[in-house]
């Protein structure tokens, strides 16, 4: 039985369709959370919904504020043990026609972004040997999608950064690891005409768009000690639409 008392986890992007099921399933885990995300009233909204969780709002893209943002996480939790990096942007175009600011502001916010909140966590974590982050990448990581190079760059850049991270603090007793995710039930796909939709889940061999929460249950047992032994990894939770 997987079991997160005594745990403090911060949980980034948790405003989204796969943010709240994250904090759900942390909560219903018994985990001390702190949300964070860039839009006050979808934090409010979550905190109305999750009573019992923290909320901190902070741009991730604010790079030079990062080491402070985890001081202050920390302090508010009163330590970290589980950090998932879950933000994340999209700015899709064709390669010739994208600007380079929409290149630039992808790999900044779900690469770099992603690797600073890694490294001041991960020295928080030192202190008591202990720790555990999982990331949240993208089956267009391992693919690639029309439309998508810096989006497919950026996430296939999270996966290699996590396996070196994986290297250097494996004997610390802190595991990094990856979830990749493929097409999700969100208000984003709800928009999605059915037509289209229907051709998308005609290549996913189990027929069906999968849901927040099976990637929040993947999650939950990548930082369990369940999955003490798992490090460097990234699990697909796309329904077999990618195998690796």
């Amino acid at each position: 039985m997987i079991n997160f008392k005594d745990k403090k986890i911060l949980i980034t992007g948790a405003t989204g369709g796969i943010g709240n099921a994250l904090v759900k399933k942390f909560l219903s885990l018994n985990g001390t959370v702190l949300a964070t995300g860039t839009n006050t009233e979808k934090l409010d909204d979550l905190k109305k919904n999750f009573p019992n969780i923290n909320i901190l709002k902070f741009d991730i893209s604010e790079h030079s504020k990062i080491e402070n943002f985890i001081e202050n996480v920390s302090s508010q939790l009163r330590g970290l043990d589980i950090v998932v990096n879950n933000a994340g942007i999209t700015m899709d175009n064709l390669s010739l026609r994208m600007k380079n600011e929409e290149w630039q502001k992808v790999l900044d916010i779900n690469l770099s972004s992603t690797f600073y909140l890694c490294k001041y966590s991960i020295k928080k974590m030192l202190k008591n040997k202990y720790g555990r982050v999982v990331n949240i990448t993208s089956i267009v990581g391992h693919t690639g999608n029309l439309g998508q190079s810096n989006y497919a760059a950026s996430k296939a850049g999270m996966v290699a950064m996590s396996k070196s991270l994986a290297i250097e603090y494996a004997r610390k007793n802190i595991t990094i690891n990856c979830v990749s995710p493929g097409f999700i039930q969100s208000k984003m796909t709800d928009k999605i005409d059915e037509s289209i939709k229907a051709v998308l889940t005609l290549k996913i061999p189990m027929s069906k768009l999968g849901t927040g929460e099976d990637v929040s249950n993947t999650v939950a047992f990548l930082s369990s000690d369940a999955a003490s032994y798992i490090t460097g990894e990234t699990i697909h939770v796309n329904g077999g639409m990618y195998m690796a």
